[in-house]
């Protein structure tokens, strides 16, 4: 899993459900104005449209976490593997209600990706 900070601004959408732009990926309407989080290290996605901006962790498991990203992907790796909870808390030293959380916010943003991904499903031939 890439770390936020690296991604492209084509990735991102507007995130404001009153936008017309909300939801549209590459549009042209986003760009990168800014910095947030402890060490400034998080950048806001800013909407030409709307002008409201937003973390680029918005709508992701990562977003509100105070836990580096590193530590935070290792606990949704090892969940992706199958550690349980316990493991999971015990191998990467955080408690086992962070790592609940962590899958529960996880669980949030593929259930919203699923829904985006099959919103148009495949038109029979």
């Amino acid at each position: 899993m890439a770390e936020p900070s690296s991604q492209p601004i084509e990735r991102f959408f507007c995130h404001n459900a009153a936008c017309p732009d909300h939801g549209k990926r590459g549009h042209g309407n986003l760009y990168f104005r800014g910095w947030s989080g402890r060490d400034q290290k998080i950048r806001r996605v800013y909407c030409r449209t709307c002008k409201e901006s937003h973390s680029e962790r918005k709508g992701t498991a990562l977003e509100r976490s105070r836990l580096p990203p590193d530590k935070a992907v290792s606990i949704l790796d090892h969940v992706r593997e199958g550690v349980g909870v316990r493991a999971t808390s015990r191998l990467t030293g955080v408690a086992r209600d962070t790592v609940s959380r962590y899958i529960a916010l996880a669980g949030d943003q593929a259930e919203g990706l699923h829904d985006e991904l099959v919103a148009f499903p495949p038109s029979d031939p």
